[in-house]
Formats: C-alpha cells, structure tokens, sequence
C-alpha cells in the first residue's frame, strides 16, 4: 500500500474515533453540537475522498443511478433491520441490564418531539452521512485497502476498520457503569453487510440508499427502544 493511503485511512479511523466519541459525550446530548459532530467531519473526509475517486473515474461509475436501486436499497434496510431487531431481542430485551445501552444511545439523539419537529432536518443529516460514510468507507477506503490485501478481503478490513472508529463511543455512551458496545457491534454488523452490497453490485447507490433508509427508521419511524 502506498504510503499516503495508509496515511489516509489511519487518519479516516482516528478522525472517526475522536468525532464519534465527542458527539456521543453525554454533555452534547440531544444538542446541535451532537449532529455537528456526528457528521460534519465525515462529510469533510468523504469530500476528499470523493476528489480522488473522481479523479481516477471512480465517482460516477459508484453514483450514477440505475434501475434497481431502490428495490436493493429498500432489501437491504429491511435485512438489516431485522437483524437488529433481533439482536436487540437477544441482548437487550426490555427489562434486561443491557437495556441500558440502547437507553443510552437514544437518549444521546435528544427528545424525539424535537426530532419529529425537525423531520425535514434529520433527512437530510442523515442522507448526506449515509452518503458521506459510504463514499469514504465502502469507496475508497475499500479501493485502498484492495492494493494491500485484494478486493476479496478488502470490504471486510473496511468494515472492521469502520467499527473501530466507533470503539471510542463504548466510553462515551457506557451505563451501568460499563462500556457500551452498541454502535462498535452496529458499525461491524452493518459495515459487513453494506460492504457486502458494494462488492457484489460493484456500485454505491443502493448501498447509500440502503444505509440512510436504515438510519431513518430506526431513529423516525421504528426505534429500537422507546417509541417515537
């Protein structure tokens, strides 16, 4: 791997890890400090990224929509939801002490009377990341990765490294006075599955689309603690 794409996607996970973890402190709870954290730095890295895919004809050939995209992108929200949900039951069932975790993470989102006020506002922050994760992590951090290890591994480093970016939020979003693995566990599960879309569809589109209908049901429509 050369070295300014190892540099690169060292910088990705740090920048990931020390965004995630302030945006997830209980301080910034519920705060526009939150959102801005959650996503802006992202969206800074996907637009570098985004620039070196474009310049090596990489973007549009991600991008460009086609017949079928919704249709793939709705499929896989629905696979992923139901694996969280099930998870969920499994591990954090109401009434468990692992409730906690979710108890945490949903709390860190703010009143959902606020988030429901600002509906028009919340698409959009969670389009442009879904957006922005998927150009950086299944993109390019997936193309570099492929020069060291091969396209086969390579969605699969991507999406431990992606999780690891989360690992700092376990200390930030820990209850009971634990840690908290739930978005490191999330990031892994979903990154393998997004990961997986992109290898076999050979594009981005229905991975994004996949990834931010996610994101919205499980903090508009259907949460998986509390009800909304």
């Amino acid at each position: 791997m050369r070295p300014a794409a190892a540099a690169f996607i060292a910088i990705a996970v740090a920048v990931t890890g020390v965004s995630s973890y302030l945006a997830f402190s209980p301080s910034r709870s519920g705060t526009l400090a939150f959102w801005a954290l959650a996503v802006g730095p992202t969206l800074v890295l996907a637009a570098i990224a985004g620039a070196w895919a474009k310049r090596e004809e990489l973007l549009a050939e991600w991008l460009t929509p086609k017949w079928g995209d919704f249709t793939r992108g709705l499929m896989g929200a629905v696979v992923l939801y139901g694996a969280a949900w099930a998870f969920k039951e499994m591990v954090m069932p109401v009434g468990a002490a692992h409730e906690l975790w979710l108890v945490s993470l949903y709390g860190q989102l703010g009143d959902p009377r606020e988030l429901q006020a600002h509906a028009p506002a919340v698409a959009v922050a969670v389009s442009a990341a879904a957006l922005a994760e998927e150009v950086l992590w299944r993109g390019v951090v997936t193309q570099l990765l492929a020069e060291r290890v091969g396209s086969r591994a390579a969605w699969v480093w991507a999406a431990a490294l992606y999780a690891l970016g989360y690992v700092p939020t376990m200390w930030a979003l820990r209850a009971g006075g634990s840690v908290n693995p739930v978005l490191v566990v999330a990031a892994l599960g979903a990154g393998i599955l997004w990961g997986g879309m992109a290898r076999g569809f050979g594009r981005l589109a229905p991975v994004a689309l996949a990834h931010a209908l996610f994101d919205w049901v499980v903090v508009m429509m259907f949460p998986l603690w509390g009800v909304r």
